[in-house]
């Protein structure tokens, strides 16, 4: 299968009906998406019909969100509150710590089904029966039956709540991709694109979900976010930050362990020790871009969050990173965090063994290229 930007947009017009994208700062991400999956990422026929579906829906949900907007327009009007975002290096805990946070009554969500379908706008008496639930639990169901070990490596529900990537995604303007496909032109690209639009069309998306379904104060999580902390405030004036921290020596091991079983999925291209140096400077950079934002704006906005703290002790761990953050943590907030943390111990889904030499890393490597981020941070569990 060879792609085309344009006939992956005519098939999402097709599919709904519709004709306007909104915008067209998406249409640049998806040229180099569609470049480097015909010239770099090597797929095969169920990459191929994966990717394309992915794409496809992408493309659709901006059609549908353009046209809730259209016959909604006082959507616009709606304001976002907070938001709190839980960010980090990826296998740092900000999964677990992010639904922890989820548990809280008081915050919204950005929960997997949603993410994948916006639209229609979710509705409060119908959030936990929509049909779009039993649709995404189909599709986890489905991906865990086909990949096994992902139970193992990624806990997702479809309630739970989830990555912002679906909602990058539709910009095609996220560091996620790579973590599904080899694309290194995309990512060079991606590392250095303006990113201003992809955080206003975030917060167009959220004020749609939360429309009808409120809280209004939202929390958000994904480990891409280090990369454009700049653009992300410039969109949330009020975000505020949970940084999770983890030794890389032991971060990156686990992250190009995921990320190989991952692209096995679209492509019988196996290189290792590429994936491992590629993954280290990736990395490397989001954590400087971090710290130097950081830096400059201050650490009113962080709370930091010890792994081996969550891990061990993750209910108190919580409500010391929301008294930091000047978070209400009540009885109820208490009680909900504390049910979630006992259905969900470390390692009861179990474990996967991996080590940094797979990937032609050591652990002095790693540390050498986060050593200003391992003196300044707890990130030695």
């Amino acid at each position: 299968m060879t792609f085309s930007a344009d006939e992956l947009e005519e098939g999402a017009r097709v599919a709904t009906g519709l004709e306007d994208f909104g915008s067209t700062y998406y249409r640049e991400g998806l040229e180099r998406t569609v470049e480097s999956l015909n010239t770099e990422a090597d797929l095969n026929d169920l990459g191929a019909v994966m990717q394309h579906a992915t794409i496809s829906n992408a493309l659709i949900q901006r059609l549908k969100i353009e046209d809730t907007y259209k016959r909604h327009p006082e959507i616009d009007d709606e304001i976002v509150g907070g938001p709190v975002f839980i960010i980090g290096l990826p296998r740092t805990g900000t999964t677990a710590l992010s639904q922890l946070v989820g548990a809280d009554s008081q915050f919204r969500s950005l929960r997997m089904w949603e993410s994948q379908q916006p639209t229609p706008p979710p509705e409060s008496a119908t959030e936990h029966t929509d049909p779009r639930i039993a649709d995404a639990e189909t599709g986890l169901k489905m991906m865990n039956d086909m990949f096994p070990l992902m139970k193992t490596l990624y806990n997702s529900e479809a309630t739970a709540a989830t990555e912002c990537q679906d909602i990058m995604g539709m910009n095609f303007r996220t560091v996620h991709f790579d973590g599904v496909v080899r694309v290194p032109a995309y990512l060079r690209w991606v590392l250095q694109c303006d990113m201003g639009e992809t955080y206003t069309y975030h917060r167009r998306v959220l004020k749609l979900l939360q429309w009808h379904c409120p809280p209004t104060l939202w929390h958000l999580k994904t480990p891409v976010h280090i990369f454009a902390l700049d653009a992300l405030v410039e969109a949330y004036p009020n975000a505020k930050f949970m940084w999770s921290h983890r030794d890389p020596a032991k971060v990156m091991a686990s992250v190009c362990s995921l990320i190989q079983y991952v692209r096995s999925w679209s492509s019988d291209r196996d290189d290792a020790h590429e994936l491992g140096a590629e993954q280290l400077d990736i990395w490397a950079e989001g954590v400087r871009r971090a710290m130097d934002f950081r830096k400059r704006v201050g650490d009113e906005r962080f709370a930091d969050v010890a792994f081996s703290d969550l891990q061990s002790d993750p209910v108190n761990t919580l409500q010391n990173a929301y008294a930091r953050l000047g978070l209400d943590y009540t009885d109820e907030t208490h009680r909900r965090v504390q049910d979630w943390a006992e259905e969900h111990k470390p390692g009861s889904r179990g474990s996967h063994t991996y080590t940094l030499a797979d990937y032609g890393l050591t652990a002095d490597r790693v540390r050498g290229e986060f050593a200003e981020y391992l003196r300044t941070y707890d990130a030695t569990a």
